[in-house]
């Protein structure tokens, strides 16, 4: 069976959640077409939804039932998602993304920037209308990590760094929002106070996966084809990411990739060490075979 196969049958555990996330991702996009279906195709276009389905498989995974309340806070942090994805498009220059044209690439690079703007207008309303200082407080410093992530990452191209830095970039490009994901549904539960002891295993399960989801592509993208560039990959644009810094050496990054994979499966390992504490269900186990999907793949 594939990894999407596979995958889809974790989906399956939270189908209804996923299906009213994506309806409530596109409920306030009201701009001026062409751009407003562009933009809704862009948004319901087939995608994995790995942030919700795992924050809701950990939350329902201990209470059973997720709000409407929280859900529509899970919808923001996509279209957080999907406004850096159309943002990392303009910067990769990419002609598509999810099977369509990329915004750039239909309309320009100006209404790309602002569709990406847009949709991170929106999701910061509906979080301020949810009226959750903390989550705010979240959603504001994930943000302003994911661009330190693409600043500091554009000034050290072709620059060879330490495995330190590229997990700390990695933290700021990937893994704080997969944290913000697993958080969120914590956060909104009223019942729950500040100092509840399963938001640490949440935020550790949400940075590790993250970490781990990130260290995932850099391999594939050394490894395998794909995208709308596959002659290129990001040696070719200069990044240098964990199988570069192992061996030393540009050339020879084929040297890096076992260390590299044993790298990815000590955060998987952690993540799976998040989970202990939960109880035995469906939902968990859920969890647990995507960890298994990510380090198998």
């Amino acid at each position: 069976m594939t990894f999407e196969n596979k995958y889809k049958n974790i989906k399956k555990l939270v189908d209804a959640e996923i299906k009213f996330i994506e309806s409530f991702m596109v409920h306030n996009i009201d701009t001026r077409e062409p751009l407003k279906s562009h933009i809704i195709n862009f948004l319901t276009a087939p995608s994995k939804r790995i942030r919700p389905l795992l924050s809701v498989l950990f939350y329902k995974s201990l209470y059973g039932e997720i709000s409407d309340r929280q859900l529509k806070a899970l919808g923001s942090v996509e279209l957080i998602h999907s406004a850096s994805l159309i943002h990392d498009d303009i910067i990769d220059e990419s002609d598509t993304r999810r099977g369509l044209k990329t915004t750039a690439k239909e309309f320009g690079n100006k209404l790309g920037v602002i569709s990406g703007d847009y949709l991170l207008s929106i999701a910061m309303k509906s979080i301020t209308d949810l009226g959750f200082i903390e989550l705010l407080q979240n959603f504001s410093n994930t943000l302003n990590k994911m661009c330190i992530g693409e600043i500091n990452q554009n000034f050290d191209k072709f620059k060879i760094g330490t495995i330190e830095e590229y997990i700390e970039k990695s933290k700021n490009k990937t893994a704080y929002l997969f944290e913000t994901a697993l958080l969120t549904p914590f956060i909104c539960h009223s019942e729950q106070s500040k100092e509840s002891p399963v938001k640490l295993p949440a935020s550790n399960f949400g940075l590790n996966v993250g970490i781990a989801f990130q260290i995932r592509d850099d391999l594939l993208n050394l490894t395998k084809n794909g995208g709308s560039k596959p002659v290129r990959n990001d040696i070719a644009d200069g990044i240098y990411n964990a199988p570069v810094i192992y061996a030393e050496s540009v050339e020879n990054y084929s040297d890096g990739v076992e260390k590299t994979r044993d790298l990815l499966n000590n955060y998987i390992n952690h993540a799976f060490n998040a989970l202990k504490e939960l109880p035995d269900n469906e939902y968990k186990k859920g969890l647990e075979k995507f960890l298994e999907l990510l380090g198998n793949d």
